[in-house]
């Protein structure tokens, strides 16, 4: 499981690139979760070719975390739609080019109650198909994650369990266990009920009122049983520890040592 364990350059957000990187990669990072979001990112096709290279040089494996901000390929907006469509696309290019192992993919939000939440589903999943249908030939996995609170998430518990049933396995979950909490699911139970097709968890806590991205253990989630669940169900998936914007990197070199720590400790009860 210490291979899987990945850190976000969220708390590095807005930071030269290849710097993010091996700042990471001193924390202790062996794999590193690019989000494609700010100016650094701007000129992306004109970038990629470069970047692509030098990220290679790196001793670090990648995942991919497209833009986060104004982007939702459920909007009401169809120009927004489209360009959310492609900016996922060249994310997805740009994964095959540094061998990637998935790209983190939103089903979209729906953020005013007078909007119809089915017609967003029907959105979603014709989009992911068609994104899929982009990234099978170039044989880059899609991560589904669970997005939205306080009444913007798409689906219920059990809606997003089997959103996948008749997608290309090409995609499978990114379960966010923040956004979990702040849904008030079940985590432990979404795990299982997921586990064939479990990509990778977005690892940090909150208080269940907002998403606030804190390390492991400074919210209200119930990591116990995360961590039994992970251990006695042997889950292999990307952790990802994905903490706030600012935060001292040595918060996540203590988040993974954590981590390693609770899973070995319950491999040997098991």
């Amino acid at each position: 499981m210490l291979e899987q364990i990945c850190f976000s350059d969220l708390p590095l957000l807005t930071h030269d690139i290849i710097g993010n990187v091996e700042k990471l990669i001193a924390a202790g990072a062996e794999v590193v979760e690019l989000m494609m979001d700010g100016d650094k990112w701007g000129d992306m096709e004109g970038l990629f070719p470069t970047l692509a290279k030098e990220l290679k040089a790196l001793p670090v494996r990648y995942s991919i975390h497209p833009p986060a901000w104004d982007i939702n390929i459920t909007s009401e907006n169809k120009a927004i739609r489209e360009a959310s469509f492609h900016e996922y696309r060249k994310a997805i290019e740009f994964a095959s080019m540094i061998n990637a192992q998935h790209v983190v993919i939103h089903p979209g939000f729906c953020f005013c109650s007078q909007f119809n939440k089915e017609l967003g589903k029907k959105r979603a999943k014709q989009y992911i198909h068609e994104l899929c249908a982009i990234a099978k030939p170039l044989n880059v996995s899609l991560a589904i994650e669970n997005v939205g609170y306080n009444g913007t998430s798409l689906f219920t518990k059990d809606e997003f369990e089997h959103f996948l049933d008749d997608v290309d396995e090409i995609a499978g979950y990114l379960i966010d266990v923040g956004h979990a909490n702040l849904n008030g699911w079940d985590i432990t139970s979404t795990i299982l009920n997921v586990k064939d097709r479990l990509l990778a968890l977005h690892l940090h806590d909150n208080t269940a009122t907002s998403d606030d991205h804190l390390p492991i253990g400074e919210g209200t989630i119930d990591w116990s049983s995360i961590f039994n669940v992970i251990a006695q169900e042997n889950i292999d998936c990307q952790l990802i520890l994905e903490y706030a914007p600012a935060i001292d990197l040595q918060l996540l070199a203590d988040g993974k040592a954590l981590i390693l720590n609770e899973l070995a400790n319950r491999a040997k009860v098991g």
